[in-house]
C-alpha cells in the first residue's frame, strides 16, 4: 500500500499511538463495568476511542487519492512556542514559582496573561480584541469553577488576597 496523504498518515499514526498509550495506562486502575466505573474506566474508553478514530484517519490516508500527497509542511515554530509558553505562563502565574520567587498571581492574571501571549501567535495582535476575550475568560471561568463548582484556588495576586 501506499501512502496517499502524508499529512493524514501522520495525524492517524500519532492518534493511534496516543490512543493506545492512554488504554493502556488505563489498564493499571480498575476499570470496573459500565453500570459501577472505575477510575479507569473513561480513560480506557477515551483512548480506544482515539485510537478508532486515527485507524480511520490512517485508512483514509492509505485508500483515498489526493492531488499532490499532501507533504507535510514545516513546522510552525512561532506559534508552537507562543502557544506552549502561553500555557507555561497560566500555570506559573496561576500558583506562582516559589523557587524563583514569583508569589502566585491567581486565576484572573493567569487567563489575561495565557489570553495575550497566546494572541500573538498568530499572523495579526490585536489588543482590544485580545482584551475582551480575556475578559469573556476570566468571568465565564470565575463563573464556572468558583460560583458552579465551588473549586478552592487562588482567584486574585496572593499580595492581595492575602
Amino acid at each position: 500500500m501506499q501512502i496517499k496523504s502524508q499529512r493524514d498518515f501522520a495525524a492517524g499514526l500519532l492518534f493511534v499511538v496516543v490512543g493506545v498509550a492512554f488504554a493502556w495506562g488505563a489498564t493499571i486502575y480498575k476499570v470496573g463495568t459500565a453500570a459501577h466505573m472505575g477510575a479507569g474506566y473513561f480513560p480506557l474508553l477515551l483512548g480506544v476511542l482515539l485510537a478508532v478514530i486515527g485507524a480511520g484517519v490512517l485508512f483514509k490516508a492509505l485508500v483515498i487519492e489526493t492531488v499532490d500527497g499532501e507533504k507535510i509542511g514545516a513546522w510552525a515554530l512561532k506559534p508552537m512556542c507562543y502557544i506552549i509558553g502561553a500555557n507555561l505562563l497560566f500555570g506559573v502565574l496561576l500558583e506562582g514559582f516559589p523557587s524563583l520567587g514569583v508569589p502566585a498571581m491567581g486565576m484572573i492574571v493567569a487567563i489575561y496573561g495565557l489570553t495575550f501571549v497566546a494572541s500573538l501567535a498568530g499572523d495579526q495582535f490585536h489588543f482590544k480584541e485580545a482584551f475582551i476575550l480575556a475578559t469573556i475568560l476570566a468571568v465565564g471561568s470565575y463563573a464556572t469553577f468558583i460560583w458552579g463548582l465551588n473549586l478552592q484556588f487562588p482567584v486574585w495576586p496572593s499580595f492581595i488576597a492575602g
